[in-house]
């Protein structure tokens, strides 16, 4: 097979682009194709950067109307200028999404737009193959390169008895581009992105009502830590009908009638003017089981521990595959899947991955939960402390609410998970990842230098309430 290009990566969300540059990094002729006019993926264009900026304006309007008095500041005349909030959504989207298309460039990574379609490994001395790699057809055009990354990403799930129809019945994407502020919004699933975007919504004035399966929100994290923040959320003014199996739902003139089966299995109905559904996202997999490749029971990807699926040089990263489907956790296997493409020793430490939810207050989260750590046979040993007696959280606006947990190993002190809930969550917890990374101990921490006055002193705190002895509690 005559070759064009070193490696051919297909879409350039964050583990596609990311991929791309360090292949061209390490010397290897790319290419990467994307079906969208605009690069960056699901994340930069509709996932996480437009959802964290109406978090941030949506936030900031909250404190403006309701905790700036005690600060001394008269807000009486705040109002609302959504599609000015919109504007600038949409300006921070572009502004990221060129400078990916500025990083192709200046990597000197081809481009080319169309939706990748792999094709079939033909047979050995059937159009060349049999030698590794594999061929793409993009917008009418056929190229080859001697590796092929898969990194298509994930779409929102739709529910057969609850299609969208992009006014009424929306996925996140359309959450994000409201023209009006609902006065009902119902949210189907308790997940990150239904919590998140349920919290932007209700700041800026909606009724949220968040309809969940299972009688908890976010049944991965710690339970104490989702429960602080169900808590929290509650108090913010969002609704939350836990247990409740929702059936179907009808458009009725302007609004929306949703059918759900409450705990006991009584038939229920909640009037609204907009649904959004939120349970879950499912690979892009389409196609890639008639080019060849294994698929898993959950239509991702199979692939080995070095991303390699079972098409001699294609390979899977990212949303595609198993794992949590984090951008950061697809970046650093973009990065680990070139550097083993070029012969180097690429890895991605899958125990030491964070996760975030930015509600206000957020919940971050590294490593295994109470729950799950002695449901894998540990002892454990836990340290707690309070974000209210924190001096830095004080003079900050509405940070008193949270804790931050530590789950250690009771024989060994090596920590096992930790769990933030509190503003900046998303910030702290790198912190605890590097210790993670390091396989630190409870003591570890305890014995760091924190600055003061900082929020960061919460987690040192907490360390030294695993061995008993916090000195602020």
């Amino acid at each position: 097979m005559a070759y064009d290009y070193d490696v051919i990566v297909i879409g350039s969300g964050p583990g596609g682009y990311v991929a791309a540059i360090r292949a061209a990094q390490l010397g290897l002729s790319t290419c990467i194709i994307e079906k969208d006019p605009t690069l960056g993926g699901t994340c930069l264009n509709v996932g996480c950067i437009p959802s964290k900026a109406l978090l941030e304006s949506s936030e900031l309007y909250a404190v403006a109307q309701h905790e700036m008095a005690e600060h001394g500041v008269n807000a009486s005349s705040v109002s609302l200028d959504l599609e000015r909030m919109m504007q600038r959504k949409r300006g921070i989207v572009s502004d990221l999404t060129g400078g990916v298309k500025l990083l192709m460039k200046k990597n000197k990574i081809a481009v080319k737009h169309g939706l990748g379609r792999l094709l079939a490994e033909a047979p050995a001395g059937e159009g060349g193959g049999g030698g590794g790699g594999g061929k793409v057809e993009v917008a009418g055009e056929t190229i080859a390169a001697r590796h092929v990354i898969l990194a298509n990403g994930s779409e929102p799930i739709e529910l057969p008895f609850l299609p969208f129809d992009g006014e009424r019945v929306v996925s996140s994407t359309g959450a994000l581009a409201f023209e009006a502020v609902p006065e009902h919004l119902v949210v189907v699933g308790a997940g990150v992105i239904g919590l998140e975007l349920g919290s932007v919504w209700a700041r800026l004035g909606a009724k949220v009502s968040v309809v969940e399966l299972l009688p908890e929100i976010l049944p991965n994290s710690d339970k104490q830590m989702s429960k602080l923040l169900l808590r929290t959320l509650k108090k913010q003014g969002l609704e939350f009908l836990l247990g409740c199996k929702v059936k179907g739902a009808e458009v009725q003139g302007e609004g929306v009638v949703v059918r759900y089966e409450d705990g006991d299995g009584a038939e229920q109905t909640l009037a609204c003017d907009r649904v959004m559904v939120c349970v879950g996202r499912r690979p892009r997999s389409e196609g890639l089981a008639e080019a060849g490749v294994a698929l898993d029971d959950k239509r991702r990807v199979a692939i080995d521990d070095h991303f390699r699926t079972n098409r001699e040089g294609v390979y899977a990263i990212g949303d595609l595959v198993r794992g949590p489907m984090l951008a950061h956790k697809a970046e650093d296997e973009g990065v680990a899947v070139a550097e083993l493409i070029a012969g180097q020793p690429g890895h991605v430490n899958y125990e030491a991955i964070p996760n975030v939810i930015y509600t206000h207050p957020e919940l971050a989260e590294v490593g295994l939960s109470e729950e799950a750590a002695k449901a894998r046979g540990f002892e454990v040993r836990t340290g707690k402390y309070s974000f209210k007696p924190n001096a830095r959280a004080k003079t900050l606006v509405g940070a008193e609410d949270g804790m931050v947990k530590l789950v250690a190993c009771a024989k060994t002190d090596r920590l096992l998970g930790a769990h933030i809930v509190g503003p900046r969550a998303s910030d702290m917890i790198a912190e605890l990842v590097m210790a993670f990374e390091f396989s630190a101990s409870a003591e570890d921490v305890a014995r760091t230098v924190h600055a003061h006055p900082t929020l960061s002193e919460i987690v040192k705190e907490a360390a030294l309430a695993v061995d008993k002895r916090p000195i602020h509690g």
